[in-house]
């Protein structure tokens, strides 16, 4: 085992690490200010409609088109609606999909990452495999999947449920490769060490070597690689939605609301404004969170 190696299990496996990772993380700057930036977004998504309780979906004409206002912070669109809420309804779903579309594609990807690094006489087809789904053209592959599938969802989950799990399927299924990629890289440093032979020697089974010795040591690859998907789900979805293949129009997420905004930009640029700074700065603050943690996570930098 590598010095580097027994730093990560040795501080993984005691109550100081923790702590250990959270002072290493307040040293990025980067980091930290995402870390702020994003837990800001997440109170005005998640807590901002228990004090502005507009429906976003509740019609005024006679305020349409409306500019910021006390009574409306962010504007009115064509139809009167609230803007504040409509970003804070979209927020609620663009965050699911980007959170629950992650897991999907980190689950798939540390699966077969694992099993590439660790097994040798699969190495090859899994890792054509990943090399396959890399080569495909990915947003007409989403288009198409998604007209495709699109009208038996809804038909049977119903409009908003039938789309949620489309979408967040679509998008796990296609953006696994990288974490794939990463994860066998680590597993293939990792199983020639010492400690790993030792515990093939023992006659332990293999999957408990992997879920014991391999998994916690690939963590902080993982852990990466959750942030950053987290961002790319979210970059994906909003694409989507901006042509006009996501969520119903009554079912906003910040993507729709930017493609029902596009017709009126001239009148009311606000309407593509917010919702376009709230997927910048989520993404942004996502990616500053991710590197932070990998800095933090690094073995050079937890031996101080």
């Amino acid at each position: 085992m590598t010095e580097a190696t027994m730093t990560v299990d040795t501080r993984a496996r005691s109550g100081n690490f923790w702590a250990m990772l959270w002072r290493q993380f307040r040293a990025h700057p980067g980091g930290v200010a995402g870390l702020i930036v994003f837990t800001l977004i997440l109170l005005l998504v998640f807590v901002g409609p228990f004090i502005h309780t507009i429906d976003p979906n509740q019609l005024d004409i006679r305020n349409k088109n409306q500019g910021p206002s006390w009574e409306h912070p962010f504007g009115t669109d064509n139809l009167g609606r609230d803007m504040l809420a409509g970003v804070m309804a979209g927020g609620q779903i663009s965050l699911a999909v980007g959170m629950t579309a992650m897991l999907l594609s980190l689950v798939l990807g540390t699966f077969v990452g694992v099993l590439a690094g660790y097994f040798k006489r699969i190495d090859g087809p899994l890792m054509r495999l990943t090399d396959l789904f890399l080569a495909l053209p990915l947003l007409p592959l989403l288009l198409v999947i998604i007209m495709l599938f699109r009208d038996t969802l809804r038909s049977t989950f119903g409009p908003e449920t039938g789309i949620f799990i489309l979408i967040v399927v679509v998008i796990g299924i296609t953006s696994w490769m990288h974490t794939a990629r990463i994860v066998r890289g680590d597993v293939l440093a990792i199983k020639s060490q010492e400690f790993i032979l030792a515990a093939k020697s023992s006659g332990m089974w293999e999957y408990r070597i992997i879920l014991k010795h391999i998994l916690p040591n690939v963590m902080s690859s993982i852990m990466v690689s959750a942030t950053l998907g987290i961002a790319s789900a979210i970059i994906t979805e909003s694409a989507l939605s901006f042509l006009g293949l996501g969520f119903p129009s009554d079912f906003p997420t910040w993507g729709r609301l930017l493609f029902d905004g596009v017709n009126f930009l001239q009148i009311t640029p606000s309407r593509v404004l917010w919702p376009g700074l709230a997927i910048s700065l989520t993404v942004l603050s996502v990616n500053y969170i991710g590197d932070a943690i990998r800095d933090a996570l690094d073995p050079r930098a937890l031996k101080h």
